[in-house]
């Protein structure tokens, strides 16, 4: 079933607009975030489904429950999708924070969404071993949309810029952390085409970079709600 979209937490963007969507799972109500972006775009992520470079029409960040034991979140996220309606490639993110608690941002063109649950969170640098095993669903989760074409190291670039927003949002919010062990991150860029610019630096003091800084700074800070004590872990 399809809801209509509340009114977004943080400033309204037309820039990457999501369409929210309920469903049953279980007998648990949990929702997604469906961003259908069309062709004639690029997209980098970190995502379990459509991770990595290239051609992406959707982006879907699925809510899932807290007790998450499926080992095939790519399989379950891909039928998610084929039940919203879209078809070839995507991007699909999982989350087990209420999704439709998001931020939602726009600066100059470059539109953000993000959504975090922040109950497990800490320091990327820590002495804790790491675990070669999948980790859970991821807890901050953010989608960019930039209206321009980047090029390959730009796009990274751009996941560098837009984990440094996100730090400086949560710390700005009050939490000692920079972030959660399962984030994920998706930025989306035009594909280039003859005789259009490619941008090729997307730094937080580059043109795009600056932009696309401020509207995740927003997203976040929109999706986190403020704390006033506490420490992270």
């Amino acid at each position: 079933m399809t809801a209509p979209v509340p009114a977004p937490r943080g400033a309204a963007a037309a820039a990457l607009p999501v369409r929210r969507l309920t469903r049953v799972e279980d007998g648990e109500q949990l929702h997604a975030l469906l961003w259908r972006a069309g062709d004639g775009w690029r997209m980098v992520s970190s995502a379990v489904l459509g991770g990595g470079i290239g051609e992406r029409a959707w982006v879907l960040n699925a809510q899932v429950s807290h007790g998450y034991r499926r080992t095939d979140p790519d399989r379950h996220l891909a039928g998610l999708a084929a039940a919203a309606g879209v078809r070839g490639p995507g991007v699909g993110l999982m989350t087990a924070a209420d999704v439709s608690r998001y931020g939602h941002a726009e600066d100059g063109g470059v539109g953000a969404v993000a959504t975090a649950g922040l109950g497990v969170r800490g320091w990327a640098a820590s002495p804790a071993a790491g675990t070669a095993v999948p980790a859970g669903p991821g807890t901050v989760n953010i989608v960019v949309a930039v209206p321009v074409a980047l090029s390959d190291a730009a796009l990274v670039n751009a996941v560098a810029t837009a984990t440094e927003a996100k730090v400086q949002a949560l710390l700005d919010a009050g939490y000692d952390c920079s972030g959660t062990p399962t984030d994920a991150v998706c930025v989306a860029a035009r594909v280039p085409r003859p005789g259009v610019e490619v941008h090729a630096f997307a730094g937080p003091r580059s043109l795009w970079g600056a932009r696309l800084a401020r509207a995740v700074h927003a997203a976040v800070r929109g999706a986190a709600p403020e704390v006033t004590a506490g420490r992270c872990p």
